[in-house]
C-alpha cells in the first residue's frame, strides 16, 4: 500500500512539473498570463520622449491623434528579425499615409548599431534609441524579452499587446489597427 501511494504521489508530481514546464515553454503560463508586461489593455502610459536615430525627437503626447505602434526590438533578437519585414510591409507601408505611426524602439544598443540594423533589415519606419531599456521598462519587465508591439489608440490608450511573432496574433493586430483607422 505504501508503495502504491508513493507511486501515485510521484506520478502526480511528475505530471504537475511537466504541465508547468510545458505551459511556460509555450507562453501560456496560467499563473502569469501577462507575458512580461507591466501594463494592460486600457492603460494610458505617461508621456515618453523618443530620440529617433535621425536626430529628431517625438513624444507620446505629440503623437496623440494618431494610432501608435511601439515595436520593441534589438539587432540580436532573431524573432524581431523575423517580424520586422512583416511590420514594414503589412503595417508601415499599408498605414503610413493614415493617422498612424510605427516606431521601432531599439533595446539598449548604440546609435551606430541601430542604424546598421535598420539598414540591414531594410525597414523605413522610424527607429528610436532606448539606452538602458528605460522606455521598455515602462511597459514590461526588463528581462522579459523584447519582441513585442504595443498599440495605442488616438487618445493614447493601450488597445493591443503582442509578444513574440505569432502570425495569427500579428493579423489580429493589423485588423485592430485597420478598425481603429476606420478603413473597413
Amino acid at each position: 500500500m505504501y508503495k502504491t501511494i508513493t507511486k501515485i504521489v510521484i506520478t502526480i508530481c511528475f505530471i504537475t512539473i511537466y504541465n508547468i514546464a510545458h505551459t511556460q515553454q509555450n507562453g501560456n503560463d496560467s499563473i502569469d498570463n501577462s507575458r512580461g508586461y507591466i501594463v494592460k489593455l486600457g492603460d494610458i502610459p505617461e508621456n515618453i520622449e523618443f530620440n529617433l536615430i535621425d536626430g529628431s525627437t517625438t513624444s507620446l503626447d505629440a503623437l496623440k491623434g494618431k494610432i501608435v505602434v511601439l515595436q520593441f526590438t534589438a539587432s540580436w533578437c532573431s524573432v524581431c528579425r523575423k517580424e520586422m519585414p512583416h511590420l514594414e510591409k503589412e503595417v508601415w507601408q499599408r498605414f503610413k499615409n493614415e493617422d498612424f505611426i510605427l516606431i521601432g524602439v531599439d533595446y539598449n544598443e548604440p546609435l551606430e548599431k541601430v542604424i546598421g540594423f535598420k539598414n540591414q533589415m531594410k525597414v523605413t519606419y522610424p527607429m528610436a534609441l532606448d539606452p538602458d531599456a528605460i522606455i521598455f521598462q515602462k511597459f514590461a519587465h526588463k528581462k522579459s524579452g523584447v519582441t513585442r508591439n504595443i498599440v495605442l489608440n488616438k487618445e493614447g490608450k493601450i488597445v493591443f499587446l503582442t509578444r513574440l511573432y505569432d502570425p495569427k496574433e500579428f493579423q489580429q493586430m493589423v485588423d485592430k489597427i485597420e478598425a481603429l483607422l476606420d478603413l473597413n
